[in-house]
Formats: structure tokens, sequence, C-alpha cells
């Protein structure tokens, strides 16, 4: 069944939003269930009107303040992983935002996130109520004669609310994306301060990562392409030396030689511009269409790309995806990989998993190290997860508007 690409965008957002709001209902109730319970039960044992009946009330209080930082990584996530909002990570001293988020503000959305949840289950039920009467039997039926009609106008309004729904959901996401923002986002200053140190050490990792990265090419070809041309042109030199040729064979040596010469002048300068043209003309889909066709395993490429990132950023998520393939092919052990790169908001995630035998540890190995910087280099996350006997994941978060 072919469903028409507007409304199946529309229906990825229905979900996303729909997800979000579910996710949000357990993270902003954990604040006053916790506050509830604490301050019934250890008040109530610790005797209220008593000295320790009042430090009873502040722990709960205390509770809510050291649990207001967990609660804001996983908000963090939640927004990552569901609106591809990268919200800031705040210290602990910056609990009081950290605590009317969680506390103040967050159990309002829950409500409003219980509440929309409840409206479109009554609205899937008024909606289907023609449906599952008809599973009450024909005596019911017979019994109640005019039930078609109040439920024919309970069908056409649980529709009208369902048709809601999208615009419903997509508000309060939008709400709380922007509360969220306001109240969870740094100081303009602490902000440019943070950017400075972030830049400061990523900046540095791309040098050291691009230093890397062309001694690596150098040693490679060195001791592959590099070395026969070299021998080639030695060859020739040492036939142009010592044999007697004629004219005629002598020209073709020198301009064999010569040729050779060049080859081995082309190869330095391609160390020092490399860069697949596929990328820049077509894509980052179609470059990593082709390392999927070339690569020595079967490999699984899924992506999910609706506009073209920075150039920058396009250039690390293909390296990454070439990289991450060399090394499954050499030391993974694999049958298979499966890619998976998509877009949402303003984060591309690029997804490279494998059935190898696991135990890839980006501390140990420099190419994963490397790898690492590269990605650091354009301000983005990168995440392994190898544990021995496999499966291998390798997940990278990169920002679109570097």
């Amino acid at each position: 069944m072919n469903i028409p690409p507007r409304l199946r965008r529309a229906l990825v957002r229905l979900r996303r939003d729909l997800l979000f709001a579910a996710a949000g209902v357990p993270l902003h109730g954990i604040p006053p269930l916790l506050c509830s319970w604490a301050c019934l039960h250890i008040a109530d044992i610790l005797g209220p009107g008593t000295t320790w009946g009042t430090l009873g009330l502040l722990i709960p209080v205390t509770l809510l303040v050291l649990s207001a930082y967990g609660l804001t990584e996983a908000q963090r996530w939640r927004f990552r992983a569901l609106c591809g909002v990268d919200l800031p990570r705040l210290r602990f001293r910056e609990g009081k935002r950290q605590w009317a988020y969680n506390c103040l503000i967050g159990p309002l959305f829950g409500i409003l996130e219980v509440a929309l949840l409840a409206v479109i289950g009554a609205a899937l039920a008024a909606a289907t109520s023609l449906v599952w009467t008809a599973t009450l039997g024909w005596q019911w039926r017979v019994e109640h004669r005019g039930y078609a009609t109040p439920l024919g106008y309970a069908t056409v309004a649980g529709l009208l609310v369902l048709a809601a729904v999208p615009a419903l959901a997509g508000g309060l996401v939008r709400l709380e994306n922007v509360v969220a923002r306001a109240v969870l986002y740094v100081s303009r200053s602490e902000e440019l301060e943070r950017r400075v140190e972030d830049l400061t050490a990523s900046r540095a990792g791309a040098v050291d990562a691009a230093d890397a990265e062309r001694r690596r090419i150098e040693r490679d070809l060195h001791d592959g392409a590099q070395q026969r041309l070299v021998a080639l042109a030695l060859n020739l030199g040492l036939a142009k030396v010592t044999l007697d040729l004629p004219p005629e064979a002598r020209q073709v040596v020198d301009e064999a030689h010569r040729q050779a010469m060049e080859a081995i002048e082309e190869l330095n300068s391609l160390v020092r511009g490399l860069h697949p043209a596929v990328l820049d003309e077509l894509g980052l889909d179609a470059a990593l269409s082709g390392l999927a066709a070339r690569a020595p395993l079967p490999v699984r490429l899924w992506t999910d790309l609706p506009g073209r990132a920075a150039p920058a950023v396009e250039a690390v998520a293909y390296f990454v995806v070439s990289e991450a393939l060399n090394n499954v092919a050499k030391h993974a052990e694999a049958t298979r990989a499966e890619v998976t790169v998509t877009r949402l908001g303003e984060i591309l995630r690029v997804v490279v998993a494998d059935d190898g035998v696991g135990g890839a540890d980006p501390a140990r190995g420099s190419g994963l190290k490397g790898l690492a910087q590269r990605v650091r280099s354009v301000d983005g996350a990168f995440r392994m997860s190898s544990p021995v006997g496999g499966p291998t994941t390798m997940t990278v978060e990169l920002p679109c508007t570097t």
C-alpha cells in the first residue's frame, strides 16, 4: 500500500508527538508522587508538630532537589530522542532551574499530557462505538432500538476529535519545547563560556584527527601503491643508465619513467585533497550507497534525510561510516552490517551496527579514538556499545547547524 508522502510525514510527526507526551507522563509524575509519599509517611512516623516532624518534611524536599538533576537528564534524553532538541547539560549547582521545571512546571505539563491521552482514548471509543456495539448481540439491539442515533452522534464527535488530535498534540509539544528552552537553557554568558571551552577542545581534536588521518593515508599509500610506483621508477631509471637501448626504446623508457614520477606526485597531492566528489554532487545518501555497495560484506542501508546538512557535517558522517565499515570488515568477524542515517530536527544521527564478536573499545584502538575526535570536531556526540560476543553498535549524533 502506497501512502502519500505528506500523509506519511504527518503520521510520523503524530507518532513522535504522542510518544513524547506518553514519555513525559511518568517523568512529570515522579516529583509530586515522591513528595506526597514522603510527606504522608515520614512526617507521620516522626510525629507532626515536633522538631523531627519538621525535619521529616524537609527530607522529601532534599530528595526532590537531589533527584532534579537525574530527572533533568531524563528530560534531555526525551527532547533529544523524540524532538531533535539538544538541551544543554546543566551543572548540579544550577539546581534552582532544574527544581522549578521538574517540580513546579513539569506536573502541569503532566496533567495536560494525561488529559490529551485520555481525550484520545475517549475519542477512539466514541468513533468505534457502532463497531463494538455490534458485538453485544441481536437481542440487545432489539431491546434498545433507538441506540443507533446517539451512537452515530458519538461516532461523528469521536472522528472530529481524532481529526483535531494532531494539532492538539503538536501544540502541546511545541509549548513544552518553548518552556523547556526558557527554563533549562543556560544564561547567555554561561553559554558563551561553555561554547568557548567546547570549541577550544573540539577544534584541537579536529586538528589532531585530521593530522592522524593524513598520516594513516600516507602510511597506507607508502606501503602499497606508492611503494610499487617507486620501485617501478627505480627500475626504469636503472634501465636508462645501464642498458644500451635503441633511441626509440630509450624514448619509451624515458616516457614511462616520467609518468611514474608524475603518478607518485599525484598520489602525494591526493593525500592532501582526498574527498569523495559524489558527496558534494549528489549528497550523503548517494555517497553512503556507494560505500555500502563496495563493502566486502552485506550492508543494509536505511536513510531518512529530508534535506542537506552542512558540508562539514556530511563529510564527518561519510568518513564515520566508511571507517566503521572498514573496522567491521577487518576486525569484527561479522556476517552483515546495518547503517541507519536519519535527520531529526537539528540532529543528524548515524548508527552502524554489526553482528560480529564485539569487544571494540575506543580507549584501546587509535582508529575509534580518531573517529571520536572527528565527531567532536563538529560538536557531535560519539557512543559505542560493544560487549564481548557482540553485537556492536556505534551511534553518532551530529548537529546540523554546524
